[in-house]
């Protein structure tokens, strides 16, 4: 009989732990409260788009400029249309929303310190939540493209795809061209998630509720937003996280700047990593029985 590696012991124990923590994560009936109400939101744009004058003037924009219009008004077109609101403002909600909840609800719930008696490490048990809360955001950010495109699709014809994102993209493509960009921008989509979501995970591990911590991570999106739009703080916006977080809209950019886009990839993942750190560093500190 072969003695058994320690190495593959502790893989499968770890990946036995991970998978009862999404099994644990997306069993809660909040994880699902982002899904939905991206859903609601999908559907009252497209009939908002399809019965208002909001696609005449997006028609009218590309006459302008000299491009058919029949040619553009398309799917892939309407789904990044749809996209664009939702990324801003729906997305950072729902993901901070169970980012804060990861840890500080365990504690509120009183089964952190039934969860530590286990031999496990403190370490361990952040690590494995902050995977699980990344497979989220993945999961989060797939279900939105998909949704957003398979609607758009049963309402809109698969043409070519018109970019437009005022003072950064103006840009046409083919419908291939356009699709595996669309697929590309979801790759950016899902890190800016995890960020938010390790913002929210870092606040969790201090001593405080799931809802403020919840707060705490919109507010400081919401602080870097409003820096970003005052004149005097233009100078500083590659220390802003929301002037990063708009990456992906750089993937639809002709030339592709890839250089803009490596760094603001180094300095999501370098905040990813420090948040996910300072959280491990106070929940080692904290005295769980008080």
């Amino acid at each position: 009989m072969q003695p058994c590696n320690p190495c593959n012991f502790y893989l499968s124990m770890f990946y036995h732990h991970l998978r009862n923590e999404l099994w644990k994560l997306f069993g809660k009936k909040r994880t699902y409260i982002g899904f939905g109400a991206f859903l609601v939101a999908q559907n009252g744009m497209l009939i908002t788009f399809r019965f208002t004058h909001w696609q005449a003037q997006m028609e009218n924009m590309l006459a302008g400029n000299g491009y058919l219009a029949q040619e553009y008004v398309s799917a892939l077109t309407v789904a990044l249309i749809m996209l664009i609101p939702q990324i801003l403002l729906l997305m950072p909600l729902y993901v901070a929303l169970v980012g804060g909840d990861l840890v500080a609800k365990e504690v509120e719930d009183g089964t952190l310190r039934m969860i530590l008696s286990r031999p496990i490490s403190r370490f361990r048990l952040l690590l494995v939540k902050w995977m699980a809360g990344g497979i989220f955001s993945a999961a989060l950010v797939l279900v939105l493209g998909v949704t957003a495109l398979g609607f758009a699709r049963m309402w809109f014809p698969w043409k070519g795809m018109f970019v437009f994102v005022p003072g950064q993209v103006f840009n046409v493509l083919s419908a291939a061209e356009g699709f595996k960009l669309y697929m590309c921008s979801h790759l950016f989509m899902t890190l800016n998630a995890s960020v938010v979501l390790g913002i929210a995970f870092m606040f969790s591990c201090f001593n405080m509720k799931p809802a403020a911590a919840t707060i705490l991570a919109l507010s400081l999106l919401f602080v870097n937003l409003v820096m970003e739009g005052i004149p005097f703080f233009e100078r500083y916006h590659e220390y802003l996280l929301t002037y990063h977080f708009r990456s992906w809209h750089n993937v639809y950019v002709q030339p592709v700047p890839w250089a803009q886009m490596g760094q603001s990839v180094c300095v999501l993942l370098a905040v990813n990593f420090t948040t996910f750190l300072i959280g491990a560093a106070a929940f080692q500190a904290r005295d769980i029985k008080s």
